[in-house]
């Protein structure tokens, strides 16, 4: 009786992938990596320490005669990918991006061959392949989160998001500049509410402050499509989701002409408003589709 084809299963760090299964699992734990994302993985996998053209991906996943956008579907699974091992483009620990030219695994590989279908008796005779720089330990990820991943979010034209991206620093923007310029009819309304009103005045004025560089920069960055942006938004977030959570009580000055009840439906739809920023961020506002592979 024949036996089947042999499968390899992959081990790194604390992740393994097996080719039979189609399966990426961290520490037993199968984790959300199917498809065309899959399948690049393995190709870095088995040419493990060497450069995996993009040239090579286009033939094997995007044969002649497919209708898509090459770049972008790229640059979408790559994320997926990286977002999934915890990987960065700019530091990397597992996939190194070569600008222009393709992408290779850099970390320690270990092979196991997998003689049959059946996983009963799997026979351990793992091969390392020390592709990584001498002396690499495996490192552990960042721990998964409640946050979205860039797996979880849809595709989009990557001119739609940067446009609202860009709609929403215009807006907070807009909130800072205006405040500051009706500082006095703010201090008006916000005596009438609370007790010591200056508090109040202070934490506005020193978040604007802070809040009006951080925007302009966004705002240059995503016209401009800089590259790195997606890589720092994750640290920048840190200090856009306090901000933004405060400035989400703007509608309150105008309660006197709008209600509590608009302004409470306002303050509410704000409040998400940093989270909608840090998907649109990972679905490729801050991110050049062609111009710059590496950001993938």
């Amino acid at each position: 009786m024949e036996e089947s084809p042999q499968k390899k299963l992959f081990r790194f760090g604390v992740f393994e992938a097996d080719q039979h299964t189609g399966e990426l699992r961290k520490q037993g734990r199968r984790m959300p990596l199917q498809g065309q994302p899959f399948d690049i993985l393995m190709m870095l996998l088995e040419q493990s320490g060497t450069l995996v053209t993009r040239t090579q991906i286009r033939e094997r996943l995007w044969p002649n005669g497919t209708f898509v956008d090459f770049d972008h579907s790229l640059n979408t699974a790559m994320n997926k990918i990286r977002d999934v091992l915890g990987d960065s483009a700019a530091s990397p620990r597992f996939i190194e991006t070569l600008a222009r030219r393709g992408y290779r695994f850099i970390a320690a590989v270990e092979v196991e061959k997998q003689r049959s279908t059946s996983q009963a008796e799997r026979a351990p005779s793992p091969v390392a392949i020390n592709t990584g720089p001498a002396g690499q330990q495996p490192e552990s990820i960042f721990p998964q989160t409640l946050l979205t991943g860039s797996h979880e979010i849809p595709q989009a034209s990557h001119s739609l998001v940067r446009a609202l991206f860009l709609l929403l620093q215009v807006m907070y923007l807009a909130f800072y500049l205006i405040s500051l310029a009706r500082l006095h009819v703010v201090e008006e309304i916000v005596a009438g509410m609370v007790a010591h009103p200056i508090w109040v005045i202070v934490v506005l004025i020193v978040t604007a402050v802070v809040g009006i560089p951080i925007r302009l920069y966004l705002i240059s960055a995503v016209a401009f499509k800089a590259p790195g942006l997606r890589d720092k938004f994750p640290r920048l977030f840190a200090v856009i989701f306090p901000l933004d959570e405060l400035w989400a009580l703007a509608p309150f000055l105008l309660v006197q002409q709008i209600g509590y009840g608009l302004a409470l439906g306002l303050t509410a739809i704000l409040l998400y408003a940093p989270f909608a920023e840090r998907a649109l961020i990972l679905m490729g506002a801050g991110t050049p589709v062609r111009r710059e592979p590496a950001q993938s």
